[in-house]
């Protein structure tokens, strides 16, 4: 390699360029998105496995509810932090998964569509409507919370008007029964791994139901795909973000848009297609959420949008944007799960989640603040 292609090649005279600062390893790692999000976890695991681990919490049945929870968190966190990347906020998340529950309940149980259209249908619209938050930013220079807290109402609005109009009531059941036998169906309401989990409960490395009719078989009998959606969506999302020119172009959309646009990124079209991710992972989340109850709500989704930023701030998304990790949002969005269940398997009052998550708030913006004042040399 020539001089000319290392940077901390040394000059003509043998000395290492005093231009170049040098950064330490200690330095390196303390910079790095995820390292809140890896501390706050592996607090949290300790915390409960000290003062929760008797109450089941960590046996096969506390497992899977905990890391359902997550994997809630971890779908619309994966959206959210890239959308924050790109240096943008969506507020209308929440009311977004409510919205798209119940166009999949109306259409398949109210008027009678197959299932996989009513999916499929409810995916165009929300990706769609993200496209249209973007145009609007983008064409208006509106900031982006104004113009989905806009959304926000609308949606949740439709959402409320709609099954009252058609039916009388906020809430349409019947789903699961209508998605019997539907391919798609499938892709978002079953599970995967069934066997392997039988023979778990058969040589005794999970507990069993020991009568009934389902005597011998496994207290967990699969992974549902709500976990197998989230895993996919975060190995996703930082292939995308760390290994592609498009994850460059993120970076530098919410770094800096106008010296991003001098050098050709395509920053308009970075954000528009990053409402519409966000819009597609709210889909997902409300899809699996609609094939596990069997039934849609007016209500569903509300303050998701808040939640799903938090998790993305823990993880070590600056809110200024072009900085952040989907690991670090995943990992957020595990600590949120972990101490939802958590503090119900500790007997704690559950209200004190949204102390928690307060307070989670404030000290990681002060970390994430810190963080960013040694990234940019900032007094």
């Amino acid at each position: 390699m020539s001089d000319a292609a290392d940077p901390n090649a040394a000059d003509g005279n043998g000395d290492a360029d005093e231009r170049i600062k040098e950064m330490s390893g200690l330095r390196r790692w303390l910079i790095r998105p995820e390292l809140g999000g890896m501390c706050g976890a592996v607090a949290v695991f300790v915390f409960f496995a000290l003062f929760a681990y008797d109450s089941g919490m960590f046996n096969s049945q506390g497992v899977l509810n905990w890391s359902i929870v997550s994997a809630q968190f971890m779908i619309i966190a994966v959206g959210a932090c890239l959308l924050m990347i790109a240096g943008e906020f969506d507020l209308s998340v929440g009311s977004m998964i409510g919205f798209a529950g119940m166009i999949i309940a109306i259409l398949s149980v109210t008027l009678g569509w197959p299932v996989w259209l009513a999916i499929v249908t409810s995916f165009i619209l929300c990706i769609a409507i993200g496209a249209l938050n973007g145009f609007i930013v983008i064409r208006t220079g509106l900031p982006s919370f104004i113009v989905t807290l806009a959304s926000l109402f609308i949606l949740r609005g439709f959402t409320i008007y709609l099954p009252q109009t058609i039916e009388r009531k906020t809430i349409i059941g019947g789903v699961r029964d209508a998605a019997e036998g539907d391919w798609l169906g499938v892709i978002f309401g079953g599970k995967i791994l069934t066997g392997l989990f039988q023979w778990f409960g058969d040589v005794g490395l999970i507990a069993t139901f020991e009568r009934g009719n389902r005597a011998g078989q496994p207290v967990v009998d699969g992974v549902p795909m709500l976990i197998v959606w989230a895993i996919v969506l975060v190995i996703f999302g930082h292939i995308l973000l760390t290994r592609t020119r498009f994850g460059n172009w993120i970076f530098a959309a919410g770094g800096d848009a106008q010296a991003a646009r001098y050098v050709g990124v395509p920053v308009n079209r970075v954000k528009i297609l990053m409402f519409m991710f966000t819009a597609f992972c709210a889909c997902v989340f409300a899809t699996c959420q609609v094939m596990e109850f069997g039934s849609a709500g007016a209500d569903r989704g509300l303050l998701k949008e808040f939640e799903a930023i938090i998790a993305v701030v823990i993880g070590g998304a600056l809110l200024t944007g072009g900085y952040g990790s989907v690991i670090g949002a995943a990992l957020g969005a595990l600590i949120f799960g972990v101490v939802q269940q958590g503090l119900f398997f500790a007997g704690v009052e559950s209200s004190l989640f949204r102390v928690f998550l307060g307070v989670i708030l404030l000290l990681a913006v002060i970390l994430n603040t810190y963080i960013r004042r040694m990234i940019t040399g900032e007094k």
